[in-house]
């Protein structure tokens, strides 16, 4: 069973994520293979350094993401461009893993950019999983983990707006409490699930 699920930046999609892990599902989390794909030594970086100059290298030789996203998230074409250099590399890495999962795993790809990729990534999942909070709680909740407001406003702005995230899910998780409350809806989520498996 393929679960796709997603939640702009704030949204607690990465605590969710963790939830379905510990009752047993293989995750597939986006966002780690997309860290991992930018490491010393790997091709996407070095195109990285190329596009966006040394700058975004910082001296032991790792991105300094917060030097590119202070270019990206300023610059719609700029965020293009670092996403035509990430995003195959994303897609081809996530597939393999999602197709090395085991038979019969419930199985939960992360992608917190999942609307953003167009139609076509919304085909073949069993359930499309948002979760969802407001704009005014998740913008306090990255002020909290010390981002700047504006930094903030920039990287939700350029995410998908949020009804258009709500407009193709199948299962919407209100994340705008707290854990315990979004703990139980994932507790209901998992047994939904388990009953149409069977």
């Amino acid at each position: 069973m393929k679960i796709a699920l997603t939640g702009g930046i704030g949204s607690g999609k990465s605590t969710v994520a963790r939830l379905l892990e510990a009752r047993g599902a293989v995750v597939v989390d986006a966002d780690a293979i997309a860290r991992a794909i930018v490491e010393p030594g790997e091709p996407a970086l070095a195109e990285i350094r190329e596009a966006f100059g040394p700058d975004v290298i910082d001296s032991s030789g790792r991105l300094d993401r917060s030097a590119l996203a202070g270019i990206v998230f300023a610059d719609a074409d700029s965020l293009a461009r670092l996403n035509a250099i990430t995003h195959p590399r994303v897609a081809a890495r996530s597939a393999e893993l999602l197709a090395a999962a085991p038979n019969g795993a419930l199985l939960v790809y992360d992608m917190p950019l999942l609307v953003e990729q167009g139609p076509e990534a919304l085909l073949g999942w069993d359930a499309i999983v948002v979760v969802d909070a407001s704009d005014g709680v998740r913008l306090e909740r990255l002020r909290a983990r010390g981002m700047g407001a504006d930094d903030a406003r920039r990287r939700m702005d350029a995410q998908a707006s949020r009804e258009d995230r709500l407009a193709v899910a199948t299962v919407i998780l209100d994340n705008s409490g707290d854990v315990a409350a979004l703990e139980e809806q994932v507790g209901h989520l998992w047994e939904d699930l388990r009953r149409q498996r069977t």
